[in-house]
């Protein structure tokens, strides 16, 4: 695991070394092993090195190729690497080391960009072609390494973190308001934006093409993989299903096992990295686990239910795993803001201060851990969220009833009173259009309430799980911790896009049957987290699990935050927010944001999220702009 970063002048002048080696250094700590620049005139590439595969000098880079045509920094693990190799030895390539980085050099080499689609395995790449002089861009299928990219003052400049690309003096920093909506509606940003104005994010599963030949070098990106949910084409018996997903899992974890460093695992206490854990045991003898949980004495309601290390503790003692955990509190969450700021770069899904003092605590013991992160969204892990979209009259329906549930900060109806400080900057912009725009490549043409379910399932891995892997990777990664995600393996997720919705859920023929305008809560209970979903995991793990833990409701990685921003954080909250000096009232309107955080405090509605969010953001415009 490593960081990347490069630049390029388009006006052909010389490439510093002292502003390169600064791009380089602003990204150390993705990699504290070994740093590495490679100039050439105008064209200029850097790379910190975080050695997990052959620890020798031999796997520094930039890589050289043995013709001396193609310069690569590459960020990932390909797990795939040993066969790949073999077949490029059989072609004649030749190796110096024992790193998989060698294998995607000349791999590229040999297979152009289709190698891309023969890497199983995640990655954020640069190739430079000094023949050619084209630049190639390209990240892994699901998005689990990030790659920004930036062109502004005649630069072309790319790297793993935006601070990379912002410590160049010329860069100009501005806010780009249409992110900045786009993140206040859906606690996310769906589209290639940042909060950051000309910075971009690269898509997953696209390359690009840079060709500076050109007079006017254009940047051209493409898709080389997307997701594809769907009921399988013709019927396989249910028993066959559990066997496949029952080798394919083990395969997957046991490929992720491969390291000459020491690994380890999370264990939330959840089926996800209980699964992990349970695989990967049986080859890896007292694997380390970690967990972190939070003190409840303040929590009320349904965050009780919220500290898993009972669970996580039995776990272990089931595995036989060396255990370790923290508990967190309030405290904790103010104290850690400004790093966890300065490492996200900008806010992303979710409370994510947990996962920050997750990977503190496992880097302390190992620099390789696997999560459990896509489990959810690959195997149907949130029915109460499908639920709700699989009656519709038409697709535009399924879109606008899904859009109002994923409306997780600011409804609509807000939005203009919300944003007048700006709104002249941000009134062209339609929120519901971003949302349909994750379907443009898909099909409208839906007919069951499984195809819809589908259509639920490839929405959220292209939103909602590539937040969650951007979050995973600046977190881990600024502990020098590389995480891997083994329920993203290519052959695992290819068998849970065919995999038949009946297997993942088990309420859907019921919810087909609802009368969603009929009076009472008698479809509460499918619109609530239940035992539903994973249906197919739960199944398979039941050989390897105890059985409560598989029968056990979804809990999610958070704290009880509803319950300490109107108690022990009341104070920070209100020291952070209650204050019209705060950065935020540049952009949002101080009485209707005040109106909504006293929702919060006084208890008339749960509007944490919404108070997170601008906690990080506060934090966000003091370090960035």
């Amino acid at each position: 695991m490593c960081g990347i970063t490069g630049l390029i002048h388009f006006d052909g002048s010389s490439v510093s070394p002292a502003i390169l080696k600064k791009m380089t250094d602003a990204i150390a700590h993705r990699g504290p092993d070994g740093e590495g620049q490679w100039i050439d005139g105008n064209v200029g590439i850097g790379h910190r090195r975080l050695a997990v595969l052959d620890l020798s000098p031999a796997g520094q880079q930039p890589m050289i190729s043995s013709s001396h045509r193609y310069i690569l920094s590459y960020n990932g693990e390909v797990y795939n690497y040993k066969e790949l190799k073999i077949e490029l030895e059989a072609e004649g390539y030749w190796f110096r080391s024992q790193t998989d980085s060698e294998v995607v050099l000349n791999a590229l080499t040999a297979w152009g960009v289709k190698a891309l689609k023969r890497f199983n395995g995640m990655f954020a790449l640069v190739l430079w072609d000094r023949k050619e002089r084209t630049l190639l861009l390209a990240r892994d299928r699901y998005g689990i390494k990030p790659l920004y990219y930036s062109q502004q003052n005649n630069n072309f400049v790319f790297g793993s973190e935006q601070k990379a690309i912002i410590s160049i003096p010329s860069f100009k920093r501005k806010m780009d308001k249409a992110a900045l909506l786009e993140y206040f509606t859906f606690q996310n940003i769906f589209t290639d934006r940042t909060l950051l104005e000309d910075i971009k994010i690269f898509p997953a599963g696209y390359y690009g093409i840079l060709d500076t030949k050109k007079m006017n070098p254009t940047f051209q990106e493409h898709q080389y993989w997307d997701f594809d949910f769907r009921e399988p084409d013709y019927k396989v018996d249910d028993k066959d299903y559990h066997f496949e997903l029952d080798r394919l899992f083990q395969q997957a974890v046991n490929r992720q096992l491969v390291t000459d460093v020491e690994l380890g695992s999370y264990l939330s206490g959840g089926i996800d990295s209980g699964s992990l854990s349970a695989v990967a045991a049986q080859s890896y003898p007292y694997m380390k686990t970690f967990t972190c949980g939070f003190d409840l004495n303040s929590a009320s309601g349904l965050e009780l239910a919220f500290d898993e290390r009972s669970k996580a503790e039995y776990m272990s003692y089931y595995f036989k795993t060396e255990h370790y955990e923290m508990v967190l509190k309030a405290g904790d969450m103010e104290r850690c803001l400004p790093k966890l700021a300065y490492h996200l770069e900008e806010p992303r899904v979710g409370q994510s201060y947990p996962n920050f003092y997750a990977a503190q605590l496992a880097s302390k013991f190992v620099k390789v851990v696997l999560s459990g992160t896509g489990g959810d969204e690959i195997f149907g892990g949130y029915p109460w969220r499908y639920y709700r979209a699989v009656v519709n009259n038409n697709f535009e329906h399924y879109i606008d009833k899904y859009y109002q549930f994923w409306q997780r900060l600011i409804p609509n109806s807000e939005i203009k009173t919300i944003f007048s400080p700006i709104w002249d900057d941000i009134k062209h912009i339609w929120t519901r259009d971003i949302f349909r725009d994750v379907f443009k490549h898909h099909s409208e043409e839906l007919y069951t309430s499984e195809d819809y379910v589908n259509h639920s399932l490839y929405f959220e891995a292209k939103t909602f799980l590539h937040g969650l892997l951007v979050v995973e990777d600046k977190l881990s990664m600024a502990h020098s911790l590389e995480t891997r995600v083994p329920f993203l393996d290519n052959n695992l997720v290819d068998f849970a896009m065919r995999c038949p919705i009946h297997l993942k859920l088990n309420n859907l023929s019921k919810v087909i049957r609802l009368n969603e305008n009929e009076a009472g809560n008698k479809s509460s209970k499918y619109f609530q987290k239940t035992c539903d979903g994973k249906q197919i995991l739960r199944n398979v793990m039941r050989q390897y699990m105890p059985s409560d833990i598989v029968k056990a409701e979804k809990q999610g990685f958070s704290a009880p935050d509803a319950s300490w921003f109107k108690g022990d954080s009341i104070e920070f909250v209100k020291q952070k927010l209650l204050n019209r000096n705060a950065n935020i009232y540049d952009y949002l309107e101080f009485t209707a944001v005040q109106n909504m955080i006293h929702q919060h405090l006084n208890g008339v509605q749960n509007r944490r999220l919404f108070i997170w969010s601008l906690l990080s953001f506060e934090e966000w415009l003091r370090k960035s702009l």
